[in-house]
């Protein structure tokens, strides 16, 4: 019996349904946002997916599958769009159309089941030294990857700059950058997350991070004079906008140009800071929202995201957000590996909690990450880390 897992927000045709039925597939039905968050993948022969399913998407989730030792054969299918369904067959799927004759969904999943056996058969064939060159192989990519982070961070007067980065896996999808620019009178700050864990995650990070500081660095020094900010952010100092901006867009422009197929994208928060006055101008792709905790107390500030991920959609819409640091002030920002740092029975450990332990106060930017890596720690126990955690505090200390 072939084992199928259909990839849709819907259930599939009732013809299709009725050729699989017929022809003894064991068939599930999950929405792609379901089967990337679930805690392990399931074992199936076929990945079918709805070819309104982004093929980005679809690649995600046969990645995931992968890093778990599942190779399912992808299968893509429509009853009308077929615009949709080419985009599936440029990144590899075969494919399923009306009309779903039993005999032909029969043949079909025949032979995805054989490929899927083969392709066990030849993992398990592999042997042991495969394993270790694995191994090895993976060091070396944790080396690369690492000389990819800033070995020191530049850190103006006044101010204080702490980190924490603790990869799930052998190498990682976080990454966070900390640069000069605009003449050396701005800061860039980034947090960031590529979609999915391990070495495809680790090789995107590598092109994400290099793109965004290359043309950060070497394009729109010299600021814009008419920034459309909200409120009453409309008088502060903007210059380093224009080089958020572009370094963002054409990050956006160039992974969806070329490696949209590829199925990753990220999550970002991306600001240039004014160190003489506090201001912030920020980008916050699809990414957790980054706290501001005042050190005259308070509730802490939420900072929304203020466009999508990187990496999803070409033509994207990123607008600009603003804050302002006084003395006193920490901004925290984090990776989704802190709110879903799973504990011992599996449940989250959750934003309350994390703006909990915030609303204690500021204090310092290592005493603040402090409090949220023992917060973590006795959350988790001694349950497996689940995904990567970065957390960066920004902190004005005012001397």
């Amino acid at each position: 019996m072939t084992s199928v897992l259909v990839l849709d927000d819907d259930s599939p045709p009732p013809g299709l349904r009725r050729a699989l039925a017929e022809a003894g597939a064991r068939v599930r039905v999950h929405s792609p946002a379901d089967v990337l968050t679930t805690e392990r993948m399931p074992d199936v022969d076929v990945l079918l997916a709805s070819a309104a399913v982004p093929p980005n998407i679809v690649r995600a989730v046969a990645r995931r599958m992968d890093e778990e030792g599942r190779q399912p054969t992808m299968l893509a299918y429509t009853e009308h769009d077929f615009g949709a369904l080419e985009g599936h067959v440029h990144a590899g799927a075969d494919y399923l159309m009306p009309p779903f004759l039993t005999s032909l969904v029969r043949a079909r999943l025949g032979t995805c089941r054989e490929q899927a056996e083969l392709g066990r058969a030849l993992r398990l064939a592999g042997g042991e030294a495969d394993l270790h060159r694995y191994e090895r192989e993976l060091e070396i990519g944790r080396e690369i990857q690492l000389g990819f982070l800033p070995d020191s961070l530049p850190t103006p007067a006044g101010w204080d700059i702490d980190v924490r980065y603790r990869p799930a896996r052998t190498v990682a999808g976080d990454f966070y950058d900390v640069f000069e620019l605009v003449n050396r009178r701005r800061l860039g700050l980034v947090v960031a997350d590529v979609c999915d864990k391990g070495v495809g995650a680790a090789l995107f990070m590598a092109l994400i991070r290099s793109l965004l500081r290359h043309t950060a660095e070497n394009g729109g020094v010299h600021g814009l004079k008419n920034v459309d900010l909200p409120g009453d952010a409309r008088s502060m100092p903007v210059a380093g906008a224009a080089t958020l901006l572009n370094a963002v867009e054409a990050t956006n422009d160039y992974l969806t140009r070329n490696h949209v197929h590829q199925g990753y994208f990220a999550t970002m928060f991306f600001a240039v800071l004014d160190p003489v006055t506090g201001g912030l101008v920020y980008i916050n792709g699809g990414h957790n929202p980054p706290v501001l905790i005042r050190g005259q107390g308070g509730p802490p500030l939420i900072l929304d995201p203020t466009g999508p991920a990187v990496g999803v959609l070409r033509d994207s819409t990123f607008t600009l957000g603003h804050a302002h640091l006084d003395p006193g002030d920490v901004l925290f920002i984090y990776t989704d590996g802190v709110t879903e740092a799973r504990g011992p029975e599996r449940d989250f450990f959750g934003e309350d909690r994390m703006l909990d332990v915030l609303s204690d106060g500021a204090g310092s930017g290592d005493d603040l990450l402090r409090r949220v890596d023992g917060a973590l720690t006795g959350f988790v126990g001694a349950a497996e880390q689940s995904d990567d955690i970065t957390m960066l505090a920004l902190h004005r200390t005012g001397v």
